[in-house]
């Protein structure tokens, strides 16, 4: 910091902060004026709190669920009512985390391309059902912070040059050279648009319908500190970045990850916290795997980063029966700083991202990974190479899908595959997401698919509550048996301080057909040792070969099976799961 800050009040603090993030940001600018704007519309003039470095506001009891506000629907009531009701009625005491996707008004991309931005869709709702939703949950919401829909009111003024909006956007000659540019779609990078001076090209990196906003406009960023603080007014406190590592273009660099990108991350930081010294931000960037961790900054970033290489690594694990890419992967990662954790995932409302596997699985794996996607009923998106060429990006599929077979095709252990791949997500370093489909076992939505005509579609089916329930309700479906397993492990989890997000990990070497690790609690007492059968066929380990120490009680808090004789040896059956631990 440009000032010593050890005996000032925490408004001063908090404005020098400020100004410095500004004078990174925005070198050539007069920063004092925009920093006292932002801390004001931040209300910090009022009432500003002191955030603690460094403090876990999570822990082991701490589930999030990802899901659609009209992921389920009912008779007569708004759909996020109906939602409320369907967690408070089956996730009592379970689930503590909501994340609800884009809940505004948009005209394209499933609630992405935003046309108004401190409104609630009137289809689902209003912002009463998502105070509602607030007090019952912690409530994670995006910040679509990269554009914004065509349709939004500062696009339509800019092509009529009223403001605001008339600078919102980032205009671009087409002759200028943008083969660097790194893109997650195909569709052309500009648009031209019709403006009172003239045509005009503006900057588009995930489509025509969704235009980049120009973070060089200060203004720009006092609107979305505005946005801000309209959130944290409607109970949110987990706040998600989209797309927030192309929010910075720089002519002649790749526009990803720049310098400026995680200086406006910090700042956003520094003024979230202080309103809400418990609120977290997490930033959603699907990218390569050391792109992602960068998030963390130096514990003054994000506090969570999405864990993007683990849904593609865990299914390729499970398809092939080998753990090995999965294992050395697990081995790269750094412990988390207190104060982070990773956000677990293997599901979402996007497919399987294939980015962030890059550098860690080789050409052939990738292959025989998509070509076993695709026998599965899965599609594949496309992005495009600076060279004119199209490379695969994501994709598209069901996770209860995805795992009904291996790369040798179908076969009988589609239930137990899927049960096996969210036990290791909940035993893993981090805080846990489960996509609701997953929970209640959706599979691929073909109609759906064919209806909105794009590939994401397979995976957000629409369910009506009653169906749903009566499904749920019913021993012979395959959801009553993937909802009920999966509520269990949930129990366990929630009451073992070894699973706590920050607790130590260490990865086991136990072959490459079981999938191995070790937490143990923070204060030393619990140890917990995660043992995944990863394949079809049984594997039998000695229980020496894991160390288990002979003067404590082991036992398995799934099977509820205990261990004595140290030296004798134990056989998982295809994709079991033990989670051996010395307290319960």
């Amino acid at each position: 910091m440009s000032h010593s800050t050890a005996q000032l009040p925490i408004k001063e603090v908090l404005y020098q902060k400020v100004v410095d993030h500004l004078a990174f940001i925005y070198p050539e600018l007069g920063i004092e004026s925009i920093a006292q704007e932002l801390i004001h519309t931040m209300r910090l003039d009022e009432d500003c709190q002191s955030p603690l470095a460094h403090k876990n506001l999570w822990d082991q009891t701490d589930i999030a669920v990802i899901t659609y506000g009209n992921s389920i629907l009912g008779e007569n009531q708004p759909p996020l009512k109906v939602l409320h009701h369907f967690l408070q009625t089956h996730f009592p005491m379970l689930i503590n985390t909501v994340h609800i996707l884009p809940f505004f008004p948009y005209s394209s991309d499933d609630g992405f391309a935003v046309a108004a931005y401190k409104q609630v869709d009137p289809p689902l709702g209003d912002w009463h059902d998502i105070l509602r939703i607030s007090t019952d949950f912690h409530l994670m919401a995006d910040l679509v912070i990269n554009h914004c829909s065509a349709q939004h009111d500062w696009f339509l003024n800019y092509q009529k040059g009223e403001d605001p909006g008339s600078d919102f956007f980032v205009e671009v000659d087409p002759s200028e050279d943008l083969s660097k540019v790194v893109r997650p779609r195909i569709t052309p990078l500009l648009r031209a648009t019709s403006t009172p001076q003239g045509t005009r090209h503006v900057w588009c990196t995930f489509g025509h319908d969704q235009i980049d906003l120009d973070f060089k406009n200060p203004k720009v960023l006092a609107k979305i500190v505005d946005i801000i603080r309209l959130y944290l007014d409607m109970g949110v406190r987990v706040f998600r970045l989209d797309a927030v590592a192309f929010i910075w273009k720089r002519l002649g660099t790749n526009c990803l990850n720049l310098e400026e990108t995680h200086e406006i991350v910090r700042l956003l930081r520094t003024l979230i916290e202080h309103a809400n010294p418990n609120a977290v931000i997490i930033t959603e960037t699907n990218i390569p795997n050391q792109e992602n961790l960068s998030y963390f900054g130096n514990a003054n970033e994000a506090h969570c980063i999405y864990n993007f290489s683990l849904p593609p690594l865990l299914v390729n694990t499970l398809v092939t029966g080998n753990c090995r890419y999965l294992k050395n992967w697990l081995m790269s990662m750094p412990p988390a700083q207190n104060g982070t954790t990773y956000f677990n995932f293997i599901a979402s409302h996007d497919g399987i991202g294939l980015r962030p596997v890059e550098g860690l699985l080789d050409d052939s794996e990738l292959e025989a990974l998509i070509q076993t996607m695709e026998n599965f009923g899965g599609q594949v998106s496309w992005r495009a190479l600076d060279d004119g060429s199209n490379k695969p990006y994501e994709i598209n599929i069901a996770l209860f899908d995805a795992l009904k077979g291996t790369t040798a095709g179908e076969d009988e252990w589609q239930l137990r595959r899927f049960i096996c791949a969210h036990a290791i997500m909940l035993a893993l370093e981090g805080l846990p997401a489960f996509y609701l489909h997953s929970l209640v076992g959706t599979t691929n939505d073909y109609e759906r698919m064919k209806e909105h005509g794009h590939n994401r579609a397979i995976n957000r089916r629409q369910w009506q509550e009653h169906d749903l329930n009566e499904k749920l309700a019913d021993p012979d479906s395959h959801h009553h048996v993937v909802f009920q397993q999966l509520r269990r492990l949930i129990k366990i989890r929630r009451t073992q301080p070894a699973f706590h997000p920050n607790a130590t990990q260490f990865t086991l070497h136990l072959g490459d057909q079981v999938f191995a690790f070790w937490r143990q609690s923070m204060d030393r007492r619990q140890s917990i040792f995660c043992l995944n059968n990863i394949s079809d066929q049984p594997q039998t380990i000695s229980l020496n070969a894991i160390n288990l120490i002979g003067t404590d009680e082991w036992k398995d808090l799934i099977s509820e099976a205990t261990y004595e004789d140290m030296l004798t040896t134990i056989t998982l059956d295809p994709y079991q799961t033990l989670w051996i631990s010395n307290r319960w």
